[in-house]
């Protein structure tokens, strides 16, 4: 009876046979052609990440050097990560309105607002640079809570509380900077040194590029031995060591070409650092995950147990902070408080910079890189217009086509995203 079983054994059924093709197609997934493959099915369905900026910096950087060969050259591009940094942090906190789906208009008011207590504290008054510092960022921490009172207490839309901030600021900047207008800082000071000179030494410089590839190759091999201890598949061990491989020769040479001029901005390297903190705490943390969730779907993030007022409230707050900060190291960039401070294009800037590197308008996405991405672009745009000597409104016309371009590309890739999903 046993033998005759043992010799009528069934043909293996079709389900087992398209088990083992799934494994196959894993297998092949598995492969450098395989990842390339999924990452243009990630595009065709909707998901660009960086890639339209990073296509936007090399059309910017050839058409601008191919018109005034000075662009490229490092120490104007020493000079153009000064101004980055500057603008950089306000992107920063805007990228974590927009992620719930917000805005904050008044973040240019408060900056100026930041600059102007930096001189009358620092300077007028005699406190010591630290308490000024201390002072402003306090003052920016205090307007986002108000602003986060007014939208999780009284429902008042965040466009029409900011709005009405931006003029508020702008008056109490005016204000307390009196009939004079403008405080000159003390140019030999740290502050002042930190926003114009202060450079990294070549060989820190060349110390920090080696960091991202190595924490990449880390990270990545981390994640293949968890997956493999779960029986899952894993991209190739040769994929993970060519992208370390790529950002290291990449940031490796931007080091040593900055190095060629006046070297990487100190105040660059600390707006980087905030930009890595950052997204660490998007990405690896509760309050990053809550973010996300209330962004996508405020009711869906509030019925699974998330405090939707506390994540409004911290978003406002960090928001406002961080514009207090970008005016702080304004202020040191141009070694003094004035009534313009914050005003102009700060505002436009500071948006388009985060829309542009790809947080999107409608919530739930984003990165703390597209700040980073997004306000090279701007301050590149701005850098080679000044270098052609063409008049500040073609700068203003064309800053505004490419947030326009940015803001329809977000659009349609939304659009391709739900109708993907859907099929």
């Amino acid at each position: 009876m046993n033998d005759h079983t043992s010799k009528e054994m069934p043909a293996p059924a079709p389900a087992a046979l398209a088990l083992d093709r799934s494994d196959e197609r894993v297998h092949h997934q598995d492969s450098v052609f395989g990842m390339v493959k999924a990452f243009i099915d990630r595009v065709r369905s909707g998901d660009l990440g960086m890639l339209p900026v990073a296509v936007g910096l090399v059309v910017i950087s050839v058409v601008f050097s191919v018109l005034n060969p000075v662009f490229l050259a490092p120490n104007n591009l020493v000079n153009l990560l000064f101004d980055c940094a500057t603008v950089g942090f306000i992107s920063l906190g805007v990228v974590c309105v927009l992620m719930l789906g917000e805005i904050d208009l008044s973040i240019g008011s408060m900056s100026g607002l930041a600059s102007a207590i930096i001189g009358v504290f620092w300077v007028n008054a005699g406190w010591p640079v630290i308490g000024a510092i201390i002072a402003a960022l306090v003052v920016g921490a205090l307007v986002g809570a108000v602003y986060g009172v007014l939208y999780n207490r009284l429902g008042m839309p965040s466009f029409v509380a900011t709005l009405a901030g931006l003029l508020a600021l702008l008056g109490l900047q005016l204000y307390i900077l009196g009939p004079t207008g403008s405080i000159n800082l003390p140019y030999a000071s740290a502050l002042v040194r930190f926003g114009q000179i202060l450079v990294m030494p070549a060989w820190v410089s060349y110390l920090l590029a080696l960091l991202p590839g190595a924490i990449i190759l880390f990270a990545g091999l981390k994640a293949r031995s968890r997956r493999r201890e779960m029986n899952l598949s894993a991209g190739p061990l040769s994929a993970l060591v060519l992208k370390a491989g790529i950002f290291t020769v990449a940031l490796e040479f931007a080091a040593y070409y900055l190095n060629l001029g006046r070297g990487v901005p100190w105040m660059f390297g600390l707006f980087v650092g905030f930009v890595v903190i950052l997204n660490y705490a998007l990405t690896k943390t509760k309050w990053g995950r809550s973010m996300f969730a209330v962004g996508g779907n405020r009711e869906a993030a509030r019925r699974s147990g998330i405090n939707v007022r506390r994540i409004y409230m911290s978003a406002f707050i960090l928001c406002s902070t961080l514009a207090s900060l970008g005016g702080i190291l304004s202020a040191s960039r141009l070694a003094s408080s004035s009534q313009q401070a914050g005003t102009g294009d700060v505002n436009l800037n500071a948006i388009a910079a985060a829309v542009i590197g790809g947080t999107s308008l409608f919530g739930g996405r984003g990165s703390a890189y597209s700040a980073l991405l997004g306000v090279i672009v701007i301050q590149a745009i701005s850098n080679g217009l000044t270098l052609l000597n063409l008049n500040s409104s073609l700068r203003y016309m064309i800053t505004g086509a490419v947030l326009a371009i940015a803001v329809i590309v977000d659009s349609l890739a939304r659009r391709s995203r739900v109708s993907h999903g859907r099929a």
